[in-house]
């Protein structure tokens, strides 16, 4: 499968970036992570996660016979099964390094795997996959927050609750920290996007349409990054954008 894919992070108005990402299209591995945790453990939490991810994409690459962290279900595909793994052994390597200052670290995760055989996404908390097909963008990835848990419940989120946005109810390295792993579909002149809050948060549905039609990914990345920190943008912005080549 022919594709273009860049990433792009900015610090936004924020003393450190929390933000980490990954582009690695010879794995087929697409990786955001937004650490929690103060300056040093977010940072912390958001590399580790995304170098446990490339790194057991790498070993298993080199070795299909190597071990893996969980036993893989037959009634996910293999894409599926990779990401329910990476983010179980990131669990791990989180867990065991929560101690002294870095106690309270965690980060929120959304990982997209693409092969010739098909794709999948797996997301823990509020960093999101977005794909653009055909003229329409749809969010791919429900937010595990506590504004989702309401409406689920029935119950419509109070006036004036932006800030419930940002409460979210599950992350990596605590202990509320499953993934949700979907199975996906990549067509030709398909458009994905993944990020964290900080970049769909100040755009929008429209600001992110606006630039994902652009020709190259990496004009996709840039240009969605300026606009989230021309719109005022608060938080640490990051953009993965992967391009599925036209048949």
């Amino acid at each position: 499968m022919r594709m273009d894919s860049a990433g792009q992070s900015h610090i936004g108005r924020r003393p450190h970036n929390e933000d980490a990402f990954c582009v690695a299209p010879e794995l087929g591995l697409f990786v955001v992570a937004d650490g929690l945790g103060g300056q040093e453990g977010g940072e912390v939490a958001s590399r580790c996660v995304v170098d446990t991810f490339v790194g057991f994409g790498l070993r298993l690459g080199q070795d299909q016979d190597s071990t893996w962290p969980t036993v893989p279900d037959p009634r996910r595909s293999r894409e599926e099964n990779l990401l329910a793994a990476c983010s179980a052994l990131a669990q791990r390597n989180l867990q065991a390094q929560r101690v002294g200052r870095l106690r309270e670290m965690a980060s929120t995760v959304v990982a997209l795997a693409v092969s010739e055989h098909g794709a999948a996404v797996a997301h823990v908390g509020d960093s999101r996959l977005y794909r653009l097909r055909a003229g329409k963008l749809e969010s791919l990835t429900r937010d595990h927050s506590l504004i989702e848990e309401l409406r689920d419940a029935g119950m419509e989120p109070p006036g004036g609750s932006g800030n419930l946005r940002h409460l979210i109810t599950r992350a990596l390295g605590t202990d509320n920290a499953e993934p949700t792993v979907q199975r996906l579909q990549a067509e030709p002149g398909d458009v994905f996007l993944l990020c964290s809050d900080g970049l769909y948060e100040p755009l929008g549905t429209e600001g992110l349409m606006k630039r994902l039609t652009l020709s190259s990914a990496q004009e996709a990345c840039d240009a969605l990054v300026a606009d989230a920190y021309e719109a005022g943008g608060k938080d640490n912005i990051t953009a993965v954008v992967l391009r599925v080549a036209e048949a």
